[in-house]
């Protein structure tokens, strides 16, 4: 199957030259998520919670214009910019992926575009 590149009307538009998903062999593999506000374009200020909050509220409604959702999720990459707000993003986390939780990987990037906290991506099957 070739990729294609499906639009996500709900997420927030792309900042550079880069797709929010792109679609290839069943899988679909969404852009890193920032704290964006959708319908603005702009940053949620706030703590790293906050910020995850949004990013994973992004991610949903990303996977959501494609018919998907966090149980199609299979693996997920957390990026933060600081290693020690790890468990305050993984409670967030943990209430969107509430069951059969996918793989995951978490790193200090230690430094985000924008001067975000938190950055994660995802790769959901369909």
């Amino acid at each position: 199957m070739p990729k294609s590149l499906p639009e996500t009307p709900s997420g927030p538009k792309a900042l550079g030259p880069y797709s929010m998903a792109a679609e290839a062999n069943g899988f679909v593999f969404l852009a890193g998520q920032v704290a964006l506000e959708p319908a603005t374009g702009q940053k949620v200020d706030g703590d790293v919670a906050a910020q995850a909050e949004r990013v994973l509220d992004n991610i949903a409604a990303i996977l959501g214009d494609l018919g998907l959702g966090f149980p199609d999720v299979v693996k997920a990459s957390v990026f933060l910019a600081d290693i020690d707000d790890f468990a305050a993003v993984n409670a967030v986390y943990a209430r969107y992926f509430d069951t059969d939780p996918p793989a995951r990987s978490t790193v200090q990037a230690g430094a985000l575009p924008g001067g975000y906290l938190v950055e994660i991506e995802v790769i959901a099957a369909r």
